[in-house]
């Protein structure tokens, strides 16, 4: 797993019936972390240990390697829920990378659980300190799941109207009062962040992330990436292997 790392998108939990824990806690214990509410996070954590959880399902025949998976979707919905609330992209994906890569080198189901409660803790402990206007309205937070869950797909005003029930100039004016940003600007950096993630954990190429993050073409994708990091994503890319190949030599 380690080596392959890509963005914790990947990692969703598309079918629901992978998971077999019961929805209402699960969500209550979500709900917490991304409201910040640390006390309550460590409550749900020591009532019911994360190896403990009834009704995990079976993703793998080894018990270890099982609750590595169980781990994933939970980081990862961890994760969503944070962004969802506020945090940055980069910044969740930097925590999801380091606590499934802590998981991925975990040799005991304790050190699984032990782990999971960190993770779960830094993440509320995160959004705890994060300004209170980033706290958005329902329609802004449905639009943004949206936007999340759809980043693969050319996303309008008019789908978000749909999700919301709102108005297009409506919509438009309090999205962009509460992140600062237009709908279409919002969509745009999600992707790119979410581009510059797949670069430098994915072995898709430059032509495969733009296509699966549906931009127009390769050259626009090139163009807007370059506007927004200050490199193309190939010297992106490149820049990234040379780094990891420096850190690889210090840890040698």
């Amino acid at each position: 797993m380690s080596e392959n790392k890509i963005s914790f998108i990947k990692y969703l939990p598309r079918h629901p019936e992978l998971i077999h824990a019961p929805y209402i806690p699960e969500m209550d214990f979500y709900t917490a972390i991304r409201l910040g509410d640390i006390k309550k996070v460590r409550k749900l954590c020591k009532d019911e240990a994360f190896h403990e959880k009834e009704g995990l399902g079976i993703l793998s025949d080894d018990k270890l390697r099982n609750m590595k998976y169980h781990f994933v979707i939970s980081t990862a919905l961890v994760a969503r829920q944070c962004i969802e609330g506020g945090l940055s992209l980069s910044e969740a994906y930097s925590m999801s990378d380091y606590y499934i890569n802590s998981a991925d080198k975990a040799s005991s189901i304790m050190k699984i659980s032990e782990l999971h409660d960190e993770m779960a803790i830094a993440y509320a402990t995160r959004m705890r300190k994060l300004p209170k206007e980033y706290i958005y309205s329902r329609p802004v937070s449905e639009a943004i799941e949206y936007i999340l869950e759809h980043l693969d797909t050319r996303i309008t005003i008019s789908d978000l109207c749909e999700q919301t029930g709102l108005s297009a100039s409506y919509l438009s004016r309090i999205f962009k009062k509460e992140t600062g940003m237009t709908v279409t600007d919002y969509v745009l950096d999600k992707k790119l962040e979410t581009a510059k993630n797949m670069l430098d954990y994915s072995n898709l190429t430059i032509t495969q992330i733009a296509h699966t993050l549906a931009f127009p073409s390769q050259s626009y994708f090139t163009k807007v990436f370059r506007e927004r990091f200050g490199v193309t994503p190939g010297r992106y890319r490149r820049q990234g292997s040379i780094r990891n190949s420096q850190d690889q030599l210090r840890e040698d």
